[in-house]
C-alpha cells in the first residue's frame, strides 16, 4: 500500500479502507499484546508515514475512549487533537468548545476528533460548521499530506465530556501512546533504509548500511522489551522506559536522516520516486520528540530515580 505521493483526500480514503476491513482494530495497549500493536504501527510507518500518522491517531483515540469506558462512533475515522502550542488550545466555556488547536492531522478528511481541553476531552463531529480548518496554516517541508492545519472551534456544543480534568495526561495510556508514536518513527526510518539498501555498493555505503541496520534493530528490540514490561505490570510507572524508547527512536531517525543520503548519493536522491518524500516526512514527524528538552527531562528523571 503506497500512498506517499497522494494528498490528504487519498490518505483519508485509505484510512477509511483500513477501518472498513478491520485493519485498525489493534489490541489495546497494556492489555497483553502491546508488542503486536506497536509492530503494526511500525509496519504502517515503514509503508507511508502520512497514512501511519492518521492511523496512529485513530487507534490512539479508540484506546483513550476505552480507558474512559466508552466506544467510538461506528465507522468514524478519529483523530486526537490535543496541542497547546504557543498559547493556543481548546477550552470549554458554558458547555461549548472554543479556541484554536494546532497540528490537527486529518482536519479535512476525518469524521471525528477527541479534542482535549483543561476540563476534559470532547468527542467532536467534524462536519459541524463551527469547526473551521485554517487554510494555509500547515506548510511543512514534509508530512504535507497529513493535513495538520490549525482548527478553530467557534462554540461547538460539547455534549458529554470524557474524563475528569487532567484525565488525558494522567491516565496510563498517555505514556503507552507515546511508545506507539515511537514505533511509527521507527517504521519511517526503516522505510528510508529499505529504499537505499540496494545502493550500498561500495565499502562506505556498506558501512553506513551496517550502522543503520544496527540502530534499527536496537530500537526495535527496545520497543519489544518496553511493550513486554507494560503488559507484565500495567499499573507500574513506565514513563522512564517509554522516554528511553522514544529517545532511541529519535536517535535512530536522526542517524537515518544523516547517513541514508550519504549512502544514496546525489543521483539516487534526485531521481528516486519517493526517497526524498520519505526523508522529508521523517524529518518533520520525528520532531514530535522535543530533542534536547525531552532528553533533559529524561536525564532529570534518571537522576531522581537513582537518588
Amino acid at each position: 500500500m503506497d500512498t506517499l505521493l497522494l494528498g490528504p483526500p487519498a490518505a483519508g480514503a485509505t484510512l477509511a479502507d483500513l477501518l472498513r476491513d478491520g485493519s485498525l482494530d489493534l489490541p489495546l495497549p497494556g492489555h497483553g499484546d502491546t508488542a503486536l500493536r506497536w509492530s503494526v504501527l511500525t509496519g504502517w510507518g515503514r509503508t507511508d508515514l502520512v497514512l501511519a500518522r492518521l492511523a496512529e491517531g485513530h487507534t490512539d483515540a479508540v484506546a483513550i475512549l476505552a480507558e474512559a469506558g466508552g466506544k467510538p462512533v461506528p465507522d468514524a475515522r478519529y483523530g486526537v487533537w490535543a496541542a497547546r502550542s504557543g498559547g493556543t488550545g481548546a477550552v470549554l466555556v458554558d458547555g461549548a468548545v472554543h479556541g484554536t488547536v494546532r497540528f490537527c492531522s486529518g482536519a479535512h478528511t476525518l469524521d471525528r476528533a477527541l479534542v482535549v481541553t483543561p476540563d476534559g476531552i470532547v468527542d467532536v463531529e467534524l462536519s459541524d460548521p463551527r469547526v473551521r480548518p485554517v487554510e494555509g496554516s500547515w506548510r511543512p517541508a514534509g508530512m504535507a499530506a497529513s493535513d495538520s492545519v490549525d482548527v478553530v472551534f467557534d462554540g461547538v456544543p460539547a455534549g458529554a465530556v470524557i474524563g475528569a480534568p487532567g484525565f488525558y495526561t494522567d491516565r496510563p495510556g498517555f505514556c503507552w501512546g507515546g511508545g506507539g508514536v515511537a514505533a511509527v518513527w521507527l517504521g519511517g526510518a526503516a522505510g528510508v533504509v529499505d529504499d537505499v539498501r540496494e545502493h550500498a555498493d561500495d565499502p562506505h555505503g556498506l558501512t553506513h548500511l551496517g550502522a543503520l541496520h544496527t540502530a534499527l534493530a536496537g530500537t526495535d528490540a527496545l520497543l519489544a522489551r518496553t511493550a513486554a514490561g507494560i503488559d507484565a505490570d500495567p499499573a507500574a510507572d513506565h514513563a522512564t522506559a517509554v522516554a528511553i524508547v522514544r529517545a532511541s527512536a529519535e536517535h535512530t531517525a536522526r542517524a537515518v536522516l544523516d547517513l541514508a543520503p550519504r549512502l544514496a548519493g546525489a543521483t539516487v536522491l534526485s531521481r528516486h520516486e519517493r526517497l526524498g518524500d520519505r526523508l522529508a516526512d521523517l524529518g518533520v514527524y520525528v520532531r514530535q520528540h522535543h530533542a534536547e528538552r525531552d532528553l533533559a527531562a529524561l536525564g532529570a528523571r534518571l537522576v531522581e530515580e537513582s537518588a
